[in-house]
């Protein structure tokens, strides 16, 4: 099977997951703004990692995962209905952290920023 093919069948997941999460888990567990990040189909299509981008606090991160993984099976047979493949993958649901993290180094960032701005207006002063 081309790399090709799984790479479009796996953006085509990561789709509609995203589109049920948002729309069809009525689960209250699931909560903060959850977004789908990327999804990787194995060769064979039995096998799909959803990474999960959740922006909350850990603690209801680890709840949140845990209701998406009880809701895996649902969420599969759902997409079994809307994609049209011989099988349809096993979904592991993976946390994925790259938006927290580059979140904090865009706020690092900006202090440093902030702090030489004001050390550059204290130079101007003194002259």
């Amino acid at each position: 099977m081309s790399s090709h093919r799984t790479a479009k069948i796996s953006e085509e997941i990561k789709k509609e997951l995203s589109q049920m999460i948002r729309e069809e888990v009525k689960d209250p567990r699931v909560k903060g703004l959850i977004s789908v990040t990327h999804v990787e189909a194995t060769n064979d299509l039995r096998y799909a990692k959803v990474f999960i981008s959740i922006l909350s606090d850990p603690e209801i991160s680890k709840i949140t995962m845990l209701a998406l993984e009880k809701a895996g099976g649902y969420l599969r047979s759902e997409l079994a209905k809307r994609l049209q493949l011989r099988y349809t993958p096993e979904l592991l649901f993976k946390l994925d952290s790259s938006l927290e993290y580059g979140s904090k180094i865009n706020q690092i960032l900006s202090e440093i920023n902030d702090d030489s701005k004001g050390s550059i207006k204290e130079e101007k002063a003194h002259e």
